[in-house]
């Protein structure tokens, strides 16, 4: 089979490979195409209906996503052996609308959320868990301490103190499912009344669950060394949330003198504190990493919130947080009566996986392979120097792209789109509109794409963009 009869409309709004894969799609279901047949090669395909091979490529690959077809190596693809499909077209009374609707789908995906799932080090965790479980310890399954298991607070206030410059007790550590459920928790521990400020773009959805915990809150523009104390000082607000070892999305790091001021806000009003959010600190590829701003705190202010999502697995769910010492009498009162939200294994496997030493070489791992990612992403963009400029390149996982040429950030995504590659605008980020005129840009994540993928997907946005 060398051929398929496709009639498409180039002038649809839908794009090209959306009008391939639906065809091929309906023509399994409809059993136009058996199982086991082969479909002609994307080369060949393209070819015959005069569309580029990228186009072909990207149809394909969402049919092998969504298990229609099947790729046999040195062969071709092949129609899924599908017996007890659900035929969409025989739906009863199902609505039109859900039936046409096609999530889109992507070649590259520049993620700045993402991060390298097939280096998690499934032997390490494999072991510790067996070994747990081998003890045979029947306390592991009882709801333990509402702050967490003492031997995994006690390993991560000693990591803080070596690695962040944390000055803590295990005490003063509170282990939580996830940045979402602390700092609901934390809402509960401070009260009502309080008006937080956080950085203007931020992390929208910190955002959101503190807006939607009932906070007032407020966004404090940027410039470039991180949030304007200046016109947080003339504010309203009494809690400042800021990323100062890499702001997200900006990658903004915080110098030491605005730390200082930012600490000095804080110590100015007994009602003030500032929450630390140290996401991805792990990541820095010039100089020494920043230490925690927590550690030049003196007046016990800094509220330090952490996460092994960035540097281990987001299924891992598994956060920290470091409360300042006047706090704990308040957690005594009102946090005791919530319980520990991750199982007493999942703390112990991370403890020894911090332990044992694992956890150092994975870090040590990581460092290396988003580096090399990093550095094949900025080689590759030099490509399109004529057009845009570089920033956030020293640590983390994301970089932005800001452009001189007078294209806008929609454009720049579409353009994107068109050629199958995903990038992410940098308004989307902003809860208000910014102080000062910006220029349009582009935020590109690179941990969940190798080198090649890299490469490629950079090619194609040097075609969307200049060619």
């Amino acid at each position: 089979m060398n051929e398929l009869t496709i009639s498409l409309d180039v002038q649809s709004s839908r794009p090209l490979y959306e009008q391939i894969y639906e065809y091929i799609k309906n023509d399994i279901q409809n059993g136009g195409l058996p199982c086991k047949k082969r479909l002609p090669s994307t080369r060949n395909l393209a070819k015959h209906l005069q569309v580029s091979r990228s186009t072909v490529e990207l149809a394909y690959e969402q049919l092998l996503s969504e298990g229609y077809i099947e790729a046999v190596p040195c062969k071709g693809y092949f129609v899924s052996d599908l017996d007890g499909l659900y035929h969409l077209s025989t739906a009863a009374q199902a609505p039109k609308k859900a039936v046409q609707e096609i999530k889109e789908y992507f070649a590259y995906d520049f993620s700045p959320s993402g991060v390298d799932l097939n280096s998690f080090p499934h032997n390490a965790w494999r072991k510790i868990s067996k070994n747990i479980l081998l003890e045979d310890n029947k306390d592991f399954f009882q709801l333990g301490e509402p702050k967490g298991e003492s031997e995994l607070r006690e390993t991560i206030a000693a990591y803080l103190h070596q690695a962040r410059g944390v000055n803590c007790s295990m005490e003063q550590i509170i282990i939580g499912a996830g940045n979402d459920y602390l700092l609901m928790l934390l809402c509960n521990l401070l009260g009502r009344g309080h008006i937080i400020a956080m950085e203007n773009p931020t992390y929208k959805k910190a955002y959101d669950i503190l807006n939607v915990l009932s906070n007032e809150m407020l966004v404090i523009n940027m410039d470039k060394n991180g949030m304007d104390v200046a016109e947080l000082e003339n504010s309203r607000a009494d809690i400042a949330y800021v990323m100062p070892s890499h702001q997200f999305p900006l990658g903004t790091i915080m110098p030491i003198k605005r730390r200082m001021q930012l600490l000095k806000w804080a110590s100015e009003d007994e009602k003030r504190y500032i929450i630390e959010d140290d996401y991805d600190s792990e990541f820095r590829y010039k100089g020494k990493p920043i230490p925690a701003l927590q550690g030049y705190d003196s007046h016990d202010k800094v509220i330090y919130i952490g996460t092994f999502s960035k540097s281990i697995a987001p299924a891992i769910r598994v956060s920290y947080l470091v409360l300042p010492k006047r706090l704990l009498a308040v957690y005594d009162e009102i946090g005791k009566i919530f319980s520990s939200t991750v199982s007493r294994v999942d703390q112990m496997i991370i403890s020894r996986f911090l332990n044992e030493g694992y956890y150092e070489r994975h870090l040590n791992k990581m460092r290396a392979v988003y580096k090399s990612r990093h550095d094949v992403l900025l080689e590759k963009l030099k490509g399109l120097e004529s057009i845009c400029t570089i920033s956030g390149e020293n640590a983390g996982v994301h970089i932005l792209l800001s452009f001189v040429n007078g294209m806008s950030e929609d454009d720049a995504i579409e353009k994107a789109r068109l050629k199958g590659v995903k990038v992410y605008g940098l308004s989307a980020y902003y809860v208000a509109a910014p102080r000062k005129t910006t220029m349009p840009t582009v935020i590109l994540g690179y941990a969940n794409l190798c080198e090649a993928d890299i490469a490629e997907a950079v090619h194609r946005l040097i075609h969307a963009w200049i060619v």
